[in-house]
């Protein structure tokens, strides 16, 4: 068990203490963990390689390596510097499947940063986002998912062809419509939150958001003890791996605590078949 660290990362007026909890596991049923993460302050990723595609460890760790030295530790980053590590973390992922002659290998994305965004010193925090990895908010006991799906059942949702609860046995459960490798330009969404006095986010492969809904997390999250020996993340990772575990688990937890000045702001079970569980992307 790993104990959630702690960071200060220091701004003109004031500072954001960090405390950091991430856990992965490859899951009841893998062989093989795709999953990777990068959570050192200012910026924290989740990504989940491509399963049943070429080398899906490697485009994951090559994705989340691209972000490792592209930023000066315990110090806000930028916009600019963050979307380039994106793209370079794509380029990675391509030159995978080029070294393996393969077609293609593929994974999703996800993360926040601590950013400057704008002038007079005005930081923020970046959320982006490429695939089916999520970012959750948590605040005042509530749980609200940030990110927006790149999934065909994300699609079919939004155009009111499906209903809520026909997505986890839907047969295109795992089709994603964008992942970093698929393109040499790599659209990723991106949004800007304003940075309050205390935040909590969450980043985490569908691995945990198909076995665990969001009243479940958000229970998780609201029973946190911080003097616990199991940290919030590990505690969601083995949650969802002792609720099927069908896929590989990985969860950062992010809660941000503004010290020294004021803020700028104020189910239904469905059983799956365990080898039908591989994100692949769309056709």
């Amino acid at each position: 068990m790993t104990a959630a660290r702690i960071v200060d990362v220091a701004l003109p007026a004031a500072s954001v203490r960090f405390t950091v909890a991430a856990a992965s596991d490859t899951g009841a049923v893998r062989r093989v963990n795709e999953d990777s993460l990068f959570a050192e302050p200012p910026v924290f990723v989740v990504a989940d390689g491509m399963g049943g595609h070429s080398f899906g460890d490697e485009a994951s760790a090559a994705a989340t390596s691209a972000f490792a030295g592209a930023f000066a530790p315990a110090a806000p980053a930028t916009v600019d510097a963050v979307l380039d590590a994106v793209q370079a973390a794509n380029r990675a992922v391509i030159a995978i499947g080029a070294r393996h002659e393969r077609s293609f290998s593929g994974t999703t994305i996800t993360g926040v940063a601590l950013v400057e965004s704008g002038p007079d010193s005005a930081f923020a925090w970046l959320a982006f986002n490429v695939g089916d990895s999520r970012i959750y908010r948590f605040r005042a006991g509530a749980i609200a998912q940030l990110s927006v799906d790149h999934s065909v059942v994300q699609e079919l949702l939004d155009g009111g062809l499906i209903a809520p609860h026909e997505v986890a046995s839907h047969p295109d459960r795992n089709v994603v419509t964008r992942a970093l490798g698929a393109h040499e330009d790599v659209e990723a969404d991106v949004w800007l939150f304003p940075l309050e006095t205390h935040q909590t986010f969450l980043l985490c492969s569908d691995g945990l958001s198909k076995e665990l809904d969001d009243r479940e997390i958000g229970r998780i999250l609201a029973e946190a003890d911080p003097a616990a020996e199991e940290s919030v993340a590990e505690r969601l990772v083995r949650a969802a791996v002792a609720a099927g575990g069908r896929d590989n688990v990985t969860a950062i937890v992010v809660e941000a605590e503004l010290v020294g000045a004021r803020s700028g702001s104020g189910d239904d079970t469905v059983d799956r078949e365990p080898w039908n569980e591989d994100t692949k992307p769309r056709a």
